[in-house]
């Protein structure tokens, strides 16, 4: 008995020294108001204790132990503001045609990935025409000899549109006659080319099971594995069913998962009728990695497939203003039962057209300054006079830095010399309301923080290119940037005050990485490392 009660003190002891723990002789940056740097701190319980110099928080916490980290550099976790996390999850068990150059590689892909993973449904995701040498939108000619009697859709890389084989336009009853309202069917010589815009892509996807529990939980674990390991400890899911939501929640109440999770409600009838009936929602749950804040719009589509709605047309399409997916009606209707139910509205606007017409929906529901953190997505394209409605109605811009690097190749073709000054201007839009949150909006873009990060402050893309910077007058600075990844972020999803700094009282949400991103040469940030990822003081990644 008495050797049986060693053992467990000794593991109690050893469990109990373990959640008590001071971290020293590290660069700190606490992100708190000041933007102090610290060399050690105290956590316990998941909690930070104390931030302060080793000899304070030692004489404060004699029993705590030591962990040495060896002068690394730590910052808060990152928070990705705008993600589709569960998307990333299940693009790893598609098709990637992510940087792919011309349709005859897309084929040669996906015939790959068939006869790796034969399967009645072929997905994938990533294409992108601006990238081909011919730059117009394919055609499904070589998909249907290859694949007669399956199901094939193939998102562009911003999800805006798909490629589909005959056998799936059949399947939709897809015609060159039948309009679609908020989308577009792409036909060449009368028929149906395979190529659907904005809401013509769910006429498809009505084709597709729901997905069971089990494969989104193994998604969502992939998922979570990259995430980790370039230092999110937050994503902010942009976007998903009732069912989809419900199913993850389930898997984070059987504590199945590490990262935090901050889901939207899709603007879809079942949401909103679930919404309307349930006070409390999902938005109240007891899991503390777990929540639902808000509800996601699509007010437009995406600039490279010419479905973001703009005020004029586009500079390169004669007469064509792209679309507005979401009636005004319902945009109206939404606004009110997020008021209602004290619910973010966090609405998608690429074009200048949409986020002047949202907003001013926004206006008569906020009124004025407020504290609702009611959200435009994106914000790529706003109209000169526009900017001042952020501030006027304390309107959250949520931006996705490598998007302006990843569509500067092509953007001012779209917009013309003119409209482009007013596009990715994270700047302008960080001088509304002091505050900016940032993301990637992946499986869309890179996971990479460190791509985020130098996109944002340096507005460059990975190759170094332009040599002086996309429109650099609207950069952030590196301060700024870290920021809007961290404690910004937090403040977008309410969570500022138990996240998203080193303060005491927070959660121990923080990362170690082998170099330090405010002092870094700018040539050596994307060569950054992550070295550990923490979450609620448990370490939750390392590197190997």
């Amino acid at each position: 008995m008495k050797l049986i009660f060693c053992i467990a003190s000794l593991i109690l002891g050893i469990s109990f020294s373990q959640s008590q723990t001071i971290y020293h002789h590290a660069k700190i940056y606490t992100v708190d108001e000041a933007f102090n740097i610290a060399e050690s701190f105290a956590v316990k319980d998941g909690k930070i204790e104390g931030v302060g110099s080793l000899t304070q928080l030692k004489a404060q916490f004699p029993s705590y132990s030591l962990i040495d980290l060896k002068g690394k550099y730590i910052y808060p976790g990152f928070i990705d503001a705008h993600c589709h996390f569960l998307g990333l999850g299940l693009s790893k068990q598609m098709v990637d045609l992510k940087g792919t150059k011309s349709m005859d590689e897309v084929i040669q892909r996906c015939v790959a990935f068939d006869k790796k993973f034969p399967s009645s449904i072929l997905f994938g995701r990533g294409w992108d025409q601006n990238d081909w040498v011919d730059k117009s939108f394919p055609t499904n000619e070589q998909l249907n000899k290859l694949f007669p009697n399956k199901i094939v859709i193939l998102k562009r890389i911003d999800g805006h549109a798909a490629l589909c084989n005959d056998f799936v336009l059949n399947l939709a009853k897809i015609t060159c006659s039948l309009k679609v309202d908020g989308g577009e069917i792409i036909c060449r010589n009368n028929k149906p080319s395979g190529v659907l815009i904005d809401n013509a892509v769910d006429l498809v996807m009505t084709n597709v099971t729901a997905l069971d529990e089990n494969y989104i939980y193994q998604s969502l674990k992939l998922a979570q594995t990259e995430c980790l390991s370039y230092g999110l400890t937050t994503v902010v899911d942009a976007g998903l069913e009732l069912d989809t939501l419900q199913k993850i929640q389930h898997i984070y109440d059987q504590n199945l998962l590490k990262i935090r999770f901050s889901g939207m409600y899709a603007a879809s009838e079942k949401c909103l009728k679930y919404i309307k009936q349930n006070s409390n929602s999902l938005s109240k749950t007891n899991n503390q990695l777990f929540s639902v804040n808000g509800i996601k719009i699509y007010a437009d589509g995406a600039l490279g497939s010419r479905g973001a709605c703009l005020k004029q047309p586009y500079s390169d399409r004669e007469n064509h203003y792209g679309f507005l997916l979401t009636p005004l009606k319902q945009i109206n209707e939404i606004a009110a039962l997020a008021m209602q139910k004290n619910l973010q509205m966090n609405v998608h606007c690429i074009g200048d057209s949409a986020s002047f017409i949202v907003m001013n929906v926004m206006g008569k529901y906020l009124k004025g300054i407020n504290d609702k953190r009611w959200r435009i997505e994106h914000a790529q394209v706003i109209g000169s006079s526009d900017f001042d409605m952020f501030k006027k109605f304390s309107i959250l811009p949520s931006v996705q830095p490598t998007h302006a690097t990843s569509d500067m190749p092509w953007a001012e073709n779209r917009l013309g010399s003119k409209r482009i000054s007013n596009a990715y201007a994270y700047k302008k839009l960080l001088n509304q309301n002091g505050y900016i949150a940032l993301g990637t909006d992946f499986p869309v873009e890179d996971v990479s923080t460190f791509k985020t990060f130098y996109a944002s402050c340096i507005r460059k893309d990975s190759d170094g290119n332009p040599n002086d910077g996309f429109q650099i007058e609207n950069a952030l600075t590196r301060e700024e940037t870290i920021k809007g990844m961290t404690i910004w972020a937090a403040k977008s999803i309410f969570e500022e005050y138990s996240r998203g700094s080193i303060e005491k009282g927070k959660s121990a949400d923080f990362i170690v990485l082998d170099q330090d991103l405010m002092q870094v040469k700018e040539s050596k940030i994307l060569s950054t490392q992550v070295l550990a990822t923490y979450i609620n003081g448990e370490k939750v990644f390392e590197k190997k």
